[in-house]
């Protein structure tokens, strides 16, 4: 499906482990995930374990069932050197608090450093940044046809202003 964002997405759960969460119900003043993001989606998550020093920021699935959950979790950073952490581990029973989110990572500000750079996705769900080129410099796809890059015009007197004119009409 979709990777989809909203806001005031936020439950709780009391699973342990580092797989699927069951979800308890949306905080007061929240949605629950399946309302706010739908069945079937990913989306960011936040996990933070009370009276704990654990959490995880990732992507997962979510899930309408009984109970609903969040599975396929993926972390992104989290206090277990990135990797997914374990939560409720030793038989604790500390509540959980899910909420969805945007990583710092995976926004455009962390990209975008320089003027005239370019945004576009190197992969999935994944901005990267292609710093402006040189003067009179062509923007194309590279030969593995995955990603632009800059390269100096071919022939004596070709304008990137004609290139890119001729790529529009194309």
């Amino acid at each position: 499906m979709a990777l989809v964002l909203n806001d005031r997405v936020r439950e709780t759960s009391t699973t342990s482990g580092t797989g699927t969460l069951n979800l308890a119900g949306a905080v007061t003043g929240w949605e629950t995930f399946v309302a706010g993001i739908a069945t079937g989606n990913t989306t960011y998550y936040a996990i933070h374990e009370e009276g704990t020093a654990n959490w995880e920021v990732g992507v997962g699935t979510v899930t309408d069932a009984t109970p609903d959950t969040l599975s396929s979790r993926t972390p992104i950073s989290s206090s277990n050197s990135d990797s997914a952490v374990d939560f409720n581990s030793g038989g604790s029973s500390n509540t959980l608090n899910i909420f969805c989110t945007l990583p710092a990572s995976k926004t455009t500000d962390m990209t975008m450093t320089a003027t005239g750079d370019i945004l576009y996705a190197s992969a999935a769900n994944t901005p990267a940044r292609l710093a402006k080129g040189t003067a009179l410099d062509i923007l194309q796809i590279n030969a593995a046809g995955t990603i632009p890059e800059w390269t100096a015009p071919a022939a004596a007197g070709a304008t990137a202003g004609f290139v890119i004119a001729m790529s529009i009409a194309l």
